[in-house]
């Protein structure tokens, strides 16, 4: 478990048992009084591994989530619940609640853990270390309190619908409270999607309305490693396809889907 500090600034206060409170870290990139998705995922993940604390031997191998409409920066509340228990396989769901009303819908698939070892194998290349790159201010092209409390580092140019970056945060999950790497990692997959800007946000909407993540190795350390490209397709719908790294190599995949419209000029 990563440690959270009451003296660093965080994404959310937790108020009880089940409710949270955003900080404007957490506030979203296309309007400032709703919530940006990514650390609220991470937030979700936390939830889930709180709930089921006592099943270690089992590991989260893909986690969706249902972005069921405006996420507004206001307290809220999340459910979690297990709808398929089991020794060796476990599906579990969590749901994220403001004003009544669910905004969020995850559920993740947990699988039991085995030494595969001497079968591991077919992982794309590594990248390359994030220290060894310059910082990317990713707030002169986004606003938001949550892309201000990044730390962005591509690995070479970027290009319409292609870039490949390290992301890290200073910023604590939840004030005051340990949290997982899988937990911090998640909450920081969402900005593949504005990593590889394929359009100027100033003049097209793009946002995604799920993300879904799929784990072969459960990730390490306070880097999120995107190999991310961006496809528009010609009736209002996108793709954001990522390939996620660690520090210590690739780990798995994620996919934003995205509805794709112009802004009014």
């Amino acid at each position: 478990m990563t440690e959270a500090s009451e003296s660093t600034p965080s994404y959310f206060e937790r108020l009880d048992a089940h409710r949270f409170k955003p900080t404007t870290h957490a506030s979203g990139a296309w309007r400032n009084d709703e919530q940006h998705f990514s650390p609220l995922g991470g937030l979700l993940v936390h939830a889930i591994e709180r709930a089921r604390a006592g099943r270690p031997d089992l590991l989260i191998s893909r986690i969706s989530f249902d972005i069921l409409g405006k996420i507004a920066l206001d307290e809220f509340e999340i459910q979690v619940e297990t709808t398929r228990p089991g020794r060796t396989i476990e599906l579990v769901e969590a749901t994220a609640i403001i004003a009544g009303r669910p905004v969020v819908r995850a559920r993740a698939w947990f699988l039991a853990e085995l030494d595969t070892g001497a079968a591991a194998g077919g992982e794309p290349d590594p990248l390359p270390a994030p220290e060894s790159l310059a910082s990317w201010p990713m707030n002169s092209l986004w606003p938001g309190g949550f892309i201000a409390s990044l730390d962005t580092r591509p690995v070479g140019t970027p290009r319409p619908g292609r870039n490949t970056a390290w992301v890290s945060t200073r910023t604590d999950l939840v004030a005051g409270e340990p949290v997982s790497p899988v937990a911090s990692y998640v909450a920081l997959v969402d900005t593949a999607n504005g990593i590889a800007v394929r359009q100027e946000p100033t003049k097209w909407m793009f946002p995604n309305v799920d993300l879904s993540i799929h784990l072969y190795r459960q990730p390490e350390g306070r880097w999120t490693g995107l190999d991310t490209t961006v496809v528009f397709g010609g009736r209002g719908q996108g793709l954001t396809s990522s390939v996620l790294h660690d520090t210590r190599g690739p780990i798995g995949t994620a996919q934003q889907s995205l509805t794709v419209r112009p802004l009014e000029q």
